[in-house]
């Protein structure tokens, strides 16, 4: 599970990274990336109704998604919030290709260290 301060919470700190935020997609991954002044990474997570009407499966894509950020997150630059969007479809994608998903759309949008 994600510390609570690597996660995303108010409303008003997505709105900034949807705002302000640069975007680049992968598969079925939209990603927006905006600098905060703190000292740490923080993630959202963003799975909407066309993915799936039933709750089970929004929360085991978003379960999912979590665990990979989570394994990632020493590699990952710091003094940056993250909001990950899904898109139709990747509710039938398994494990392995989320996380390649996930790794290709970090290393696009240059916020893995060196």
């Amino acid at each position: 599970m994600l510390a609570k301060q690597n996660r995303l919470q108010k409303k008003k700190d997505f709105e900034r990274v949807f705002k302000q935020g640069k975007g680049y997609r992968e598969g079925f991954l939209f990603l927006k990336i905006e600098k905060n002044n703190l000292k740490t990474a923080r993630f959202g997570f963003i799975v909407s109704k066309k993915i799936s009407n039933k709750a089970v499966i929004r929360n085991k894509v978003k379960r999912r998604l979590r665990a990979i950020v989570y394994k990632k997150i020493p590699l990952i630059k710091k003094g940056i919030d993250v909001v990950i969007i899904t898109q139709p479809g990747i509710e039938k994608k398994s494990f392995q290709e989320l996380e390649e998903n996930v790794a290709k759309i970090f290393s696009k949008a240059k916020c893995l260290k060196n």
